[in-house]
């Protein structure tokens, strides 16, 4: 091993330890005796805390490995309009979302996504409680085995480690501090995770100007591919050719940020806020930090490809290659001495840290889906905090378990597996979440028609649909939604309305943030 590979992989363990203490210590404080403690942390987080952990743990390694993929191998115009709708949908989703969901989740006392969903409809038989924790596991599956994947990637390209030793190793590390300290030290981590996120961005950014020659050499090479910075056209890199990007599919990729109003992982967030009035400052913190880090992400897969033509990585002709290419960057900036490779091991701690930070998240959200969820709530199941705290740590154990078997291929996209699975979660839960909060006449057979209409028209638009090419190629996040959407409408109006307590409820919850 290098010099440089030594002092890379120096920062990335004490960067890891790091974690791992972060959870040992939360697990000392008790890691929430309660339910209440180990799913949102008492309802204690701060407005910096609460903003930077729904924000971390919703751009995965998707944002320094997916994104720069992308606008390497395309060009701006994919990866620009998904940034546009992500930064669009992340807005409205605290702007509408956030205050009320915190207060409608205190006046249900309601501490997970499912629960509010059921308590909210007053789901007696908690069916839909038991749909929502099963689609969870459906999807949260894929979504922690692209992060797996990432680990994996990260370590075989660095150091010719093997790729399924080090896959398992990081998942790990996630799975350790996630069972020991419960959602404060998930949040906790976050933070400090999106902190290293950003300085990873701009180091990378920096350095990979200069690398290229300079910024005229970055937009030269970019200028010399047909379509590759135009919003209107995208580059194909193996024709040399560039081909039109449509109102069809800007529509389509945009759609990107109705998932956001579907998360759970981000909507427990919300729920978890010690105050509703920080809110407000949350929303402007998170706002501001996803456009920046969105807009860098892409420049990163630019400034990638000039340094590809300037000869010092090779050109990345897939799009798993493509996803490398920050990963490899920092390999040449740690090839210049030990102290800049401690600096390329924060770089590569980067995304270690936009994996980590939405596979704990997840693989918590799932817990809760099974322990408090399906066990105690739909099964009936009486245990003690104790018991369901074991329960939650082995579902977090047996997720990450699949995860890992669905990550076994190396040759998988982060951004294909990611996509697919922010679809289901969009088109499941975000409909319902609206509808639940802004239309008192939804009831519980609308909110169980959307939620398994929108699931299941996710895998029919993907597999049945969009291979057919031409104005069927949408991403199946909108149509899925579409349908979800018009089934809560039409089920809720032909089946008998809400109970006068519920109306009651609905009102007491106050204005919505749009209004205030």
């Amino acid at each position: 091993m290098s010099i440089g590979q030594a002092g890379i992989l120096s920062a990335i363990i004490i960067y890891l330890i790091g974690m791992v203490y972060i959870g040992f210590y939360y697990s000392k404080k008790g890691g929430g005796d309660s339910a209440d403690e180990f799913y949102l942390g008492g309802r204690k987080l701060g407005p910096l805390v609460t903003a930077m952990s729904a924000e971390a743990s919703d751009m995965s390694s998707w944002l320094l490995m997916g994104l720069p993929g992308v606008a390497y191998l395309t060009g701006i115009a994919d990866a620009g309009w998904t940034a546009i709708g992500l930064a669009v949908g992340t807005y409205l989703n605290w702007l509408l979302v956030a205050k009320r969901l915190r207060r409608y989740s205190v006046v249900c006392n309601a501490i997970t996504i499912p629960d509010f969903f059921s308590r909210r409809y007053r789901d007696d038989k908690n069916f839909l409680m038991c749909i929502s924790a099963v689609i969870i596991l459906i999807f949260f599956i894929p979504y922690t085995a692209s992060g797996f994947k990432a680990v994996g990637t990260l370590f075989h390209s660095l150091f010719q480690i093997d790729y399924h030793g080090a896959m398992i190793a990081g998942a790990a590390v996630i799975v350790g501090y996630t069972v020991m300290g419960g959602f404060m030290a998930v949040s906790t981590t976050d933070l400090i995770q999106s902190i290293v996120m950003s300085i990873s961005l701009v180091i990378i950014v920096f350095f990979g100007i200069s690398a290229s020659g300079g910024w005229n050499n970055v937009m030269e090479n970019a200028r010399s591919l047909e379509g590759y910075l135009s919003m209107t056209q995208v580059h194909d890199m193996w024709e040399g050719s560039a081909s039109p990007y449509g109102f069809l599919s800007i529509i389509s990729t945009m759609a990107w940020g109705l998932g956001y109003f579907g998360m759970p992982h981000i909507l427990l967030r919300f729920m978890a806020v010690s105050d509703e009035d920080m809110l407000k400052t949350s929303r402007r913190i998170a706002s501001v930090w996803v456009v920046i880090s969105m807009f860098v992400a892409i420049l990163i897969g630019i400034i990638g490809y000039s340094v590809s033509i300037a000869g010092h990585i090779p050109m990345l002709s897939t799009g798993s290659d493509a996803e490398t290419v920050i990963i490899r960057l920092a390999d040449i900036l740690g090839r210049n001495g030990f102290l800049l490779a401690i600096v390329a091991g924060v770089v590569l701690a980067g995304i270690l840290a936009c994996t980590m930070s939405t596979a704990d998240s997840q693989l918590l959200t799932a817990a809760s889906g099974v322990s408090q969820n399906l066990l105690q709530d739909f099964f009936k199941v009486k245990v003690s905090a104790k018991a369901s705290k074991l329960v939650a740590r082995l579902t977090v154990i047996g997720v990450a378990l699949v995860g890992v078997i669905l990550a076994w291929d190396p040759d998988s996209s982060v951004f294909t597996i990611v996509s697919f699975a922010w679809a289901g979660f969009g088109a499941s839960f975000g409909p319902v979440m609206l509808f639940a909060l802004f239309w008192k006449r939804s009831n519980l057979w609308g909110a169980i028609a959307g939620m398994v209409s929108g699931g299941v028209m996710v895998f029919i638009w993907k597999y049945a649909v969009r291979p057919l090419g031409g104005i069927w190629n949408i991403y199946e996040l909108l149509p899925a939604f579409t349908a979800a959407c018009a089934a809560i409408i039409i089920v809720s109006l032909v089946t008998a309305p809400p109970s006068k307590e519920i109306y009651q409820e609905f009102e007491s919850v106050g204005k919505t943030t749009a209004e205030q």
